[in-house]
C-alpha cells in the first residue's frame, strides 16, 4: 500500500488561537485577543512531539525577518523529538553553496537524517534588500539555480569548479557528505521558478489552489521535468480547521474571520499586492480581498489569505469531508501534504485523531512507526 506524507507547521513566528498574519508583506501580526503564544523551544518542542506521534512525517518551518531562523530553531527543537524531519526553509543567496552544503551534512549528522530543505528564492525584493541582496527576481532564480548545482554536486562527493554568472567556487568539496543527502522542495509559479523547479526539485510545492488550477500546475512542471530527463514529486500546502461535524469546523472558520480588524485586512492586502511573487499574486485572485465567496471550492476556504502572506487557503470541514478532499488531490499526483491551524497544537490532534484514521481506513496512509506493518495493523480506531 502507498501511504501519503503529511507534514505539520512549527509557527516560529509566534501562535495564537487567531490568524497569526506575516510573510510576502503582510503585517506580522495575530488579529483578536488571544495573541500570542510565543515560539519558544518548549512550545515548538511541544507541537514537534504532538505530530511525531500523530504520524506526520516531518514539520516545516517558514523563512524571513518575521520569524525566528528556521536552522538553529529546529536544530533545538530536533532534540525534543526521534523521528520527526524538519522542512527548514532558507533562501540560497544569503550563504554560500558549499558553507550550506556543509550545514546540511552536518544536520544530518547531529539528528540522523532529518532534515529535508524549502528553497525560497525570495518574492519580495524589498525584504531582499535588507539581508544585502539587491539582485531583481529573475536573476535570483537563475542563481537560486547555479546553488543547487553546486549543492547538489558537493553532497554527492563531488569536486566542484563553477564560474557562473552570480556564484563563483573553486575547488570546493565536502570533508564528509550528507547520508542521507536532504530532498529538495522547492515551489514557485513563475517561468523562472518552473525551470529551476524541473532542473532541481525532488518536490514540487504548491500552495493550495483549487483542484483544476493545481492540476494544471502538475502537468506544466512534469512536462518541464520530462524535457529535463527527471521525473518530480507533488505536495501541497495548506491551512486545515476539520471537526466532528462540518456545522463545528465552518463555525471554527467564521470565528477566525470575525476576528479580522478591517483595518488589518486593507494593511494586509495593500502590502501583499505589491509582491513579485506570482503565487502571491494567484492567491490574492482567489478572494480579491472580499469576505464574501470565500468557499472557492468545496470545503476550501480562502479566508486565511485575508490577513496572511503566503498559503492563504484552508480545508473546512467535518472529517469524512477533508478526508475527501485530500483523496481529490492525491487523483490529481499530490502525495504530500504540508498543513498548519491555529494553534498548531490543537489542530495537530484535529487533523491526527480525525483525519488520519479515516484515510488509513481508505488505504490511503499508515503511521511511519507501522511503515512495516500489515494493513490490519495500521488503521486506527475513527473518533466519531
Amino acid at each position: 500500500m502507498s501511504s501519503l506524507t503529511f507534514h505539520w507547521f512549527l509557527p516560529t513566528s509566534g501562535d495564537s488561537r487567531d490568524v497569526v498574519g506575516g510573510g510576502h508583506g503582510a503585517p506580522d501580526t495575530a488579529t483578536g485577543p488571544g495573541r500570542r503564544r510565543p515560539p519558544t523551544v518548549a512550545y515548538l518542542g511541544q507541537i514537534a512531539r504532538a505530530a511525531e506521534n500523530l504520524g506526520f512525517v516531518g514539520a516545516l518551518t517558514p523563512t524571513g525577518a518575521w520569524c525566528e531562523d528556521a536552522w538553529l530553531t529546529t536544530a533545538m527543537v530536533s532534540q525534543a523529538t526521534e523521528r520527526l524531519k524538519f522542512l527548514v526553509a532558507f533562501r540560497p543567496g544569503f550563504v554560500s553553496p558549499t558553507l550550506a552544503a556543509q550545514m546540511a551534512s552536518t544536520y544530518q549528522r547531529q539528528t540522523g537524517g532529518r532534515l529535508l530543505l524549502n528553497v525560497v528564492t525570495g518574492g519580495e525584493s524589498s525584504e531582499q534588500r535588507a539581508y544585502g541582496d539587491f539582485l531583481d527576481k529573475d536573476a535570483r532564480y537563475r542563481r537560486t539555480g547555479e546553488f543547487l548545482h553546486v549543492v547538489r554536486e558537493l553532497w554527492q562527493g563531488g569536486t566542484v569548479n563553477l564560474r557562473g554568472e552570480h556564484l563563483r567556487v573553486e575547488d570546493a568539496r565536502l570533508t564528509r557528505v550528507p547520508d542521507p543527502a536532504p530532498e529538495v522542495y522547492f515551489g514557485g509559479s513563475s517561468p523562472a521558478a518552473v525551470e529551476v523547479a524541473a532542473r532541481h526539485a525532488d518536490v514540487y510545492l504548491t500552495w493550495g489552489e483549487p483542484p483544476a488550477q493545481v492540476a494544471g500546475k502538475i502537468a506544466r512542471l512534469r512536462e518541464a521535468a520530462a524535457r529535463e530527463g527527471r521525473t518530480l514529486r507533488f505536495g501541497i500546502r495548506l491551512h486545515v480547521i476539520t471537526r466532528d461535524t462540518a456545522a463545528d469546523a465552518w463555525a471554527e472558520a467564521h470565528r477566525l474571520l470575525d476576528g479580522f480588524d478591517p483595518d488589518t485586512v486593507r494593511e494586509a492586502q495593500a502590502n501583499l499586492a505589491r509582491s513579485e511573487s506570482e503565487g502571491q499574486r494567484r492567491m490574492l485572485a482567489l478572494h480579491d480581498g472580499s469576505r464574501d465567496a470565500l468557499e472557492i471550492h468545496p470545503n476550501l476556504w480562502a479566508g486565511i489569505g485575508l490577513v496572511r502572506g503566503g498559503a492563504g487557503t484552508a480545508l473546512v470541514g467535518g472529517h469524512d469531508e477533508v478526508a475527501e478532499r485530500i483523496a481529490e488531490y492525491h487523483a490529481l499526483g499530490i502525495d504530500e501534504f504540508v498543513l498548519s491551524g491555529y494553534p498548531h497544537l490543537e489542530e495537530a490532534y484535529w487533523f491526527g485523531e480525525g483525519v488520519l484514521p479515516r484515510l488509513a481506513a481508505r488505504g490511503l496512509w499508515r503511521h511511519p512507526e507501522h511503515a512495516g506493518a500489515g494493513a490490519e495493523e495500521t488503521v486506527l480506531p475513527v473518533a466519531v
